[in-house]
């Protein structure tokens, strides 16, 4: 299969040495457990497959972009009792970020989107305190928000349910485990409610909420 021109993961110096790219997509996802059917990497597997194809899409309409290399750790403080779990701080993104803006920047690429897969991570106060320092623009997007999954499934959950199965059984089928393995994926809700209505928030800490991580 030839080299895809807009995945930086398959092309070689002289690919790329002429190129005058105009955008840099950053696929940003997290190592964590997804329930008993799906595999760690899922955030990783969706926002890598996710951008390629979007970024496919831009290139093919005339977009002078390319993927950059998935960074595969995102923020797990609340699962750190889980093995394998592996959490990156904000504070250590916010330095990739930058290192990653900072190389850009250098080398005349005038635009860098963070492709984000996980939840817990948040790059907009990143961004802000980032981008009076740098040349680059800097935005992000969550691509589970592109489009508003509520009109698609029946009971969304918020972590390996419906919407990342669903995903995970197109992209990558063959990283699915046949839902028969699946733990039910009950989580206990907070007692107060605002947590429960959404208008205070806290961090969850995994083994409290759920039996089977998803």
């Amino acid at each position: 299969m030839p080299a895809r021109p807009y995945i930086l993961n398959e092309l070689t110096w002289k690919a790329v040495r002429d190129a005058r790219y105009e955008v840099a997509v950053l696929p940003w996802g997290a190592t964590e457990a997804h329930n008993l059917h799906l595999p760690y990497t899922t955030d990783n597997i969706q926002a890598e497959e996710i951008a390629a194809r979007a970024t496919g899409r831009a290139w093919e309409r005339g977009a002078k972009v390319v993927v950059l290399p998935l960074v595969p750790f995102g923020v797990n403080t609340g699962q750190l009792d889980i093995p394998l779990c592996v959490n990156m701080n904000p504070s250590t993104q916010a330095l990739v970020l930058h290192d990653v803006a900072i190389s850009l920047a250098g080398q005349g690429i005038p635009k860098l989107v963070v492709f984000n897969g996980h939840g817990a991570n948040d790059f907009r106060q990143m961004i802000r305190e980032l981008q009076p320092q740098v040349s680059v623009f800097l935005c992000v997007i969550n691509w589970y928000e592109v489009v508003d999954p509520q009109s698609f499934f029946s009971d969304l959950g918020d972590h390996a349910g419906e919407l990342e199965t669903s995903v995970m059984q197109h992209i990558a089928s063959e990283r699915v485990l046949p839902l028969s393995e699946a733990g039910p994926g009950t989580a206990r809700k907070f007692k107060i409610a605002g947590f429960r209505e959404g208008w205070a928030w806290a961090p969850r800490q995994w083994r409290q909420v759920t039996d089977d991580t998803g």
